[in-house]
């Protein structure tokens, strides 16, 4: 029972400390894409909306204080985008 405490306490705190960082992290992700955005990317018209739409919910889930969800959704668009 101690070793299942001792484990729980340390994945809060390892989400807690690394929270700060996901969170510096969003906003360079969004500019990378308004950046690769700004220069017309040669993607289909389905592939241009997934990117939008992934750049607006991970700024959504950010300002919400969901940094990880955040910057996974918003790899997805930078996946598509051809941005490592």
């Amino acid at each position: 029972m101690r070793i299942a405490k001792l484990a729980a306490l340390a994945a809060v705190l390892a989400l807690g400390l690394s929270a700060p960082a996901f969170a510096g992290s969003c906003p360079k992700h969004m500019a990378e894409i308004d950046a690769a955005l700004a220069k017309n990317p040669k993607l289909s018209a389905q592939q241009m909306n997934e990117v939008k739409a992934q750049r607006t919910q991970g700024e959504m889930l950010h300002k919400s204080g969901k940094h990880a969800e955040s910057v996974n959704e918003l790899m997805k668009a930078k996946k598509t985008l051809g941005i490592q």
